[in-house]
């Protein structure tokens, strides 16, 4: 009983400090690990490098898998690059393997663990910001090493009634045939899995393989086979975390699945031989280290064979599935708010689309076309109130002040370009006469700020677009866009003298007879009209651009 109480509590003292570790590293590294892999992850190999390096440092893959689903659905990652961030994942979430195989089951560190907890829950409790976050790590820490320390011992009281011929040979032992060994082999991966499934957690599976190695109780190929099953294990939180999600992290989930199957395949394909390998270093290596570095291997060995072949994986997963939601849906997908800074471009990037729309709707009319602007009004009016709802549930506010500012100016641009649809959808334009130069000139003015606009929004959207490159978080700023947004100013300012102008000589028109009153108003309204797109037009690219200054 004590051994079993030993055993269960060194488990439930590692993951309460690797719950509490994690939690510390992700508030520590605040958002500039998220904007790094939104920046960094430009091919999939790429993602696979920044990949494993943020899950190694912020321990936590599944943040990372969160991360990515909301930066594809974004538009910020293509699919592709969604995926060689996940495979990253999987190998750096081995790092903490390494940390039980070289420390935690050689040294007793319960003595030094004590005061690292208690100076670490300290500075959580008396500190903030960092602060509290690296002493929530800390107090982590020292979780995982005091519960490593009692899982040790746990495991010395088990090897005393449990030795490795008492579970299924495996093959690559001595004396095992190959019937036996397979057997033997696959029984052992359905224990891992097992075993991951009910800890939730396949680094604390793979701390109990490491220590009841180092206690005697399994054997080298034993516990190699059990790796082989607990990797799998991780699979199945993920595939329950897909259920009722969106359709991104329904196919993250899948293709995460598929990666563990394959990579079990070549591992289970590949046993005999690496049995044989991992017994050969064995006279000049401990068997810890072997074990752990077995688990890096079998999931670079899993990414290497699954990296090259990226886009062709992507397709088959889109394949099998579908989704039917529209690209609003698919950006303003909930799991995009637990990062600030994701949500926030989310939004940025959705506005540059519907000013990019809305400009070339204006643009057709006012160049004669039958589809007038109204009929973007409603669609939009809808479209902002869904994405005002979404901001609305933002989880937790912008880290640093340059986040905020994004912020803030991306707020200005949804308000402009909520009060563009609202002018859009007060009905079309009436057809100008031959002598009306002003009202002409008006247009002229406004099309010019909406072609401007245009090429603004097109290149704030343009290269999330295309497949093989997803645009990095960042204000897209190019010669051509500042040249776009300057004479957007300058026809939208000289549009707005105008209609001071066009106001009194169209007013002074009517006693001569040349017009009647309700026609004057009528154009004065129009040009009316046009100021005010032209100028929301205008300084929602502007805002979206970061150029908008502090007051409109």
């Amino acid at each position: 009983m004590s051994t079993a109480v030993a055993i269960l509590g060194g488990v439930g003292l590692f993951l309460l400090g690797m719950t509490v570790m994690t939690d510390g590293l992700k508030a520590l590294a605040g958002s500039a690990l998220r904007v790094a892999l939104g920046t960094a992850a430009a091919t999939p190999l790429s993602g696979a490098f920044w990949g494993a390096i943020v899950t190694l440092l912020v321990q936590s893959s599944s943040a990372v898998t969160m991360t990515t689903i909301g930066l594809v659905n974004a538009g910020l990652l293509t699919f592709p690059q969604g995926l060689g961030i996940v495979f990253g994942a999987n190998v750096g979430t081995t790092g903490t393997g390494w940390l039980v195989a070289l420390i935690g089951v050689r040294v007793s560190l319960s003595t030094y663990a004590l005061p690292m907890i208690f100076i670490g829950a300290l500075a959580k409790l008396l500190g903030g910001g960092r602060i509290a976050a690296a002493g929530s790590a800390l107090a982590g820490f020292a979780l995982v090493l005091y519960g490593l320390t009692t899982l040790q011992q746990g495991m010395g009281g088990l090897a005393e009634s449990l030795h490795p011929s008492d579970l299924p040979a495996v093959l690559g032992a001595p004396g095992v045939g190959w019937g036996a060994g397979f057997v033997g082999l696959m029984a052992l991966i359905v224990i891992g899995l097992a075993m991951t499934a009910v800890m939730q957690s396949s680094t604390a599976a793979i701390a109990v393989t490491i220590a009841a190695f180092y206690a005697g109780a399994v054997s080298l190929e034993q516990g190699a086979a059990l790796i082989i099953g607990q990797n799998i294990g991780t699979a199945t939180s993920s595939a329950l975390a897909a259920l009722g999600a969106s359709t991104t992290a329904k196919r993250l989930a899948l293709a995460y699945v598929l990666f563990k199957i394959i990579a079990a395949l070549i591992a289970i394909v590949a046993f005999p031989f690496t049995a044989a390998l991992m017994n050969g270093f064995s006279t000049s290596v401990d068997g810890m280290t072997l074990l752990a570095a077995y688990h890096t291997a079998y999931n670079v060995v899993g990414v290497a064979a699954l990296l090259p072949a990226t886009q062709w994986f992507a397709r088959i997963v889109e394949r099998l599935l579908p989704t039917k939601q529209t690209g609003l849906q698919r950006a303003l997908d909930p799991s995009v708010l637990a990062s600030p800074v994701i949500a926030v471009e989310t939004v940025r990037r959705v506005l540059a689309d519907m000013l990019a729309t809305s400009a070339a709707s204006v643009s057709a009319a006012l160049s004669g076309a039958k589809a007038g602007p109204a009929a973007q009004g409603t669609p939009a009016g809808v479209a902002l109130r869904e994405v005002r709802d979404f901001l609305s549930e933002l989880k937790e506010p912008p880290e640093t002040e340059a986040e905020r500012l994004r912020m803030t100016s991306t707020l200005h641009a949804l308000d402009h370009a909520s009060r563009l649809v609202d002018v859009l959808a007060e009905g079309e334009f009436p057809d100008l006469p031959a002598e009306a130069t002003l009202d002409r000139h008006a247009a002229v003015l406004c099309a010019r700020v909406m072609r401007a606009a245009q090429t603004v929004g097109h290149s704030i959207t343009a290269e999330s677009a295309l497949s093989a490159q997803a645009a990095p978080i960042g204000w897209s700023i190019s010669p051509e866009v500042i040249t776009a947004l300057s004479e957007a100013e300058e026809a939208a300012r000289e549009l707005n003298a105008l209609k001071r102008d066009h106001r009194a000589a169209t007013l002074a028109s009517v006693a001569p007879g040349k017009l009647v009153a309700t026609e004057a108003f009528t154009r004065i309204d129009t040009v009316r009209r046009l100021d005010r797109i032209a100028h929301h037009a205008w300084r929602s690219a502007a805002h979206l651009l970061g150029h908008g200054g502090p007051a409109d």
